[in-house]
């Protein structure tokens, strides 16, 4: 079949699946409208919602198509007609890999990370064991909440093998579903002894967490950009994460940050992109700059995002390239990643304020 589309498909699940949850609705407008102001100098056909059509409005190079029900459901009969796509997705319910793996079986050329990428990034335990030994992650090991409980005795045997390794140290574990994005149901174990969470609550009994060795510090990222072998640290950012009545929330960030390990997180997060095949686009990769300084380990990997994230939002204000183009002069092999020279003109700040994302650049 030929296909006559030669725009590119582009779209955000939450605005073209239709969601009302304003506090998502928020950063995936955020995002949606970044990357349509980076493909100005493209033919645009925009998937999206009927409640959010406004969108599109003020873009003389995008089609907007229309749509009333889930984007992937739309994908299932309508990928087929585009030869590219670039889009943005999270992992929940696996929607970033559900779709990327519709518009590679429709053979579309697409400037996001490959499904098998996206399947192993979107695994946190799948990302723990695929990376190289010698980038420096926290201890890992992952559970199943079993309906009998099981997975409490599980954690406390963990708790006392990882404990006997450092017993001067009182250790502190981290709980985190294998597939999650935000900090969404984090619980922190303060002391093993006050194991008393019924995470069949917070987990549906049957889920697979992850349990990790928690790592004091502070939370950061780094944004890259990959043409699928070659990746290119853009920015640090500062990660805005509250820990509070065990719980985690992920409140914003601030870009770029200044650190004495911003080489070493650049060099860390450059390895892991380029160490999983098909990685590319937009990457982001989490990682703690340790407050121990006793330990060996100044900076912490924690997973990979293999997509767009948050702080594009924010470098879409103050790069001094395109990011968008360039991804898609990247892989279309139209420059070399080895010609990019990134600059930063000035600092900004974002932040989740009740409904709203708040950007304001300093």
């Amino acid at each position: 079949m030929t296909k006559e589309n030669n725009s590119i498909l582009v779209f955000e699940y939450f605005t073209a699946s239709g969601e009302n949850d304003k506090c998502i609705i928020s950063e995936a407008e955020a995002l949606i409208i970044s990357l349509l102001d980076d493909l100005k100098e493209f033919d645009v056909s925009l998937v999206i919602n009927e409640s959010y059509k406004n969108i599109a409005e003020g873009y003389d190079n995008v089609n907007a198509i229309s749509i009333n029900q889930d984007v992937v459901s739309w994908l299932k009969y309508n990928a087929g007609n585009f030869n590219k796509a670039i889009f943005i997705s999270a992992e929940n319910d696996n929607n970033l890999y559900n779709i990327t793996k519709i518009l590679e079986e429709n053979d579309v050329k697409i400037y996001n990370s490959s499904s098998e990428a996206c399947l192993v990034a979107s695994d946190k335990y799948e990302t723990y064991e695929a990376l190289p030994s010698d980038i420096p992650q926290p201890r890992s090991f992952k559970f199943k909440i079993d309906p009998k409980g099981y997975w409490k005795r599980a954690i406390e045997n963990l708790h006392e093998k990882w404990q006997a390794e450092d017993p001067l140290t009182p250790l502190k574990l981290i709980i985190k579903p294998l597939s999650g994005v935000d900090c969404e149901d984090i619980v922190v174990i303060e002391k093993i002894e006050d194991l008393t969470l019924d995470l069949d609550k917070i987990f549906k009994p049957g889920s697979r967490v992850i349990v990790q060795e928690f790592i004091e510090g502070t939370d950061i990222s780094v944004s890259l950009i990959s043409d699928g072998t070659n990746a290119v640290p853009i920015s640090l950012n500062k990660q805005y994460v509250q820990l509070k009545n065990d719980k985690g929330t992920y409140l914003g960030g601030m870009l770029p940050f200044e650190s004495e390990f911003k080489q070493e997180a650049f060099e860390i997060a450059k390895k892991a992109v380029e160490s999983v095949e098909g990685m590319k686009g937009f990457v982001g990769v989490d990682l703690l700059i340790n407050s121990d300084e006793k330990d060996i380990y100044s900076v912490y990997l924690l997973e990979i995002n293999s997509r767009f994230t948050t702080p594009y939002v924010g470098l879409n204000k103050i790069a001094n390239f395109n990011i968008g183009k360039t991804i898609i002069d990247l892989i279309d092999n139209n420059m070399s990643i080895d010609d990019l020279e990134i600059s930063l003109d000035g600092e900004v700040e974002f932040k989740k304020s009740g409904d709203s994302l708040e950007i304001r650049r300093m």
